[in-house]
């Protein structure tokens, strides 16, 4: 909830009367803040002038009475008329140059207690109202010298307050000055500590979306300034996953009974790829890829990923729609990298890739097909069946193998 939703009925109503319908979040705090911080200066005026009418001093209190009305003035053709910058303008030449002349009304420097700090006051704060402080910076300080320049006439011509009224003063003034400085300088803080927390979860966040796209190790590499990631595997295990009939099946579905399906089976397989260290590569319709030792090496691969072969089958026929899954591995060199500069995906070439999907695409549901090679990697931990010669296309005969347990 935005500060001005919390000020009082009568306040909140004209800071939003000045907002615009296309103002940003930004832009409705920044004219909130003048408005609000022009109502309590104008509030505050009345001590003012009521102390200098008290002292005796009816042109000097003028001054902050004057300000008092044409800011409150301000502020209702603000609300009325929108003209931001126009008010803003308005508000800080008046809290520039008004101490100024305050401090020559009252004998000087001396004599009004310094009251041109409250000047400088407007430079600190501009910022907060949307307001370049350089050309306020320089204006108060020409401000100051026509002040020092004047000050020996304004002692001479100029009745002097007391020595004790004058302190008094200066004491108001220093205090006034450091508390606004202060109160500007927290808010500084606060809305820094603001942006550094938004940062950080814009940057947890993009982190979050990074990792559902690319694996760990991957995205710190980018993330680090690698501008081409591309690595060769001597040994992996690529495993890919199908789901028998689905096209048919999904043809009586509605889209989201579709997507449900897909997400249960997919999500069931993402938990088994973690539980064995695996790497999800990607899906492609009801098709699944997985691949052991990418990009983190893991000496038991072929073994993490025919573990989880053989959960997947069991664990997707349990759903509630028993569905049945073909799946396909290959254990061999690769070639892995990341494609892409807007939408990057991490991906393996090669061919054990090939074979891997060629196992999967050619082979029987409910089993689970490997190649010769990837048995002669898991003999003694495994049992297999020998199917015999598959004709594969795109490589012709090969000796194939159900995974059994």
């Amino acid at each position: 909830m935005a500060f001005f939703d919390e000020l009082p009925g009568w306040l909140n109503r004209l800071v939003v009367a000045g907002f615009g319908a296309d103002d940003s979040g930004d832009e409705r705090i920044t004219k909130a803040m003048l408005v609000v911080s022009v109502a309590v200066i104008a509030a505050l005026a009345t001590v003012w002038y009521g102390l200098l009418f008290a002292l005796g001093r009816p042109w000097a209190a003028a001054i902050p009475l004057g300000y008092q009305l044409v800011s409150f003035t301000a502020i209702a053709v603000f609300a009325k008329t929108r003209r931001f910058v126009a008010f803003r303008n308005l508000e800080i030449g008046m809290m520039l140059v008004l101490p100024v002349f305050l401090q020559w009304s009252l004998g000087g420097f001396t004599s009004s207690g310094a009251m041109i700090f409250w000047a400088a006051t407007t430079v600190i704060s501009a910022r907060l109202w949307g307001a370049r402080p350089g050309v306020l910076i320089s204006s108060f300080a020409v401000l100051i010298v026509a002040s020092a320049i004047l000050d020996p006439w304004l002692v001479e011509n100029v009745e002097q307050l007391p020595r004790t009224t004058s302190l008094m003063l200066f004491v108001i003034n220093i205090g006034g000055v450091s508390i606004v400085t202060f109160l500007v300088i927290r808010y500084f803080i606060a809305q820094r500590d603001r942006a550094l927390g938004e940062l950080e979860k814009e940057r947890a966040r993009s982190d979050r979306l990074l990792l559902n796209v690319l694996p760990e190790p991957i995205a710190k590499r980018l993330k680090a300034g690698e501008s081409r990631i591309a690595d060769a595997a001597d040994s992996v295990t690529v495993l890919f996953a199908d789901i028998v009939g689905f096209t048919p099946l999904a043809a009586g579905m509605s889209p989201d009974e579709t997507v449900g399906v897909l997400n249960e089976v997919f999500t069931t397989l993402d938990e088994l790829c973690a539980r064995y260290g695996l790497e999800k590569i990607k899906t492609i319709g009801d098709e699944y890829m997985v691949v052991g030792g990418l990009p983190a090496p893991l000496p038991d691969h072929t073994a993490a990923v025919a573990s989880f072969a053989l959960d997947g089958l069991a664990a997707v026929a349990a759903l509630p729609d028993r569905l049945q899954m073909r799946i396909g591995m290959d254990t061999g060199p690769v070639i892995a990298g990341v494609i892409g500069s807007v939408k990057f995906s991490y991906d393996l070439w090669g061919d054990t890739v090939n074979t891997a999907s060629r196992m999967e695409s050619h082979g029987v549901p409910g089993r689970i097909q490997v190649t010769d090679r990837c048995r002669v990697a898991l003999q003694g931990s495994f049992t297999f069946e020998t199917r015999g010669t598959v004709e594969i296309k795109g490589r012709g005969p090969m000796t194939t193998h159900f995974l059994v347990a």
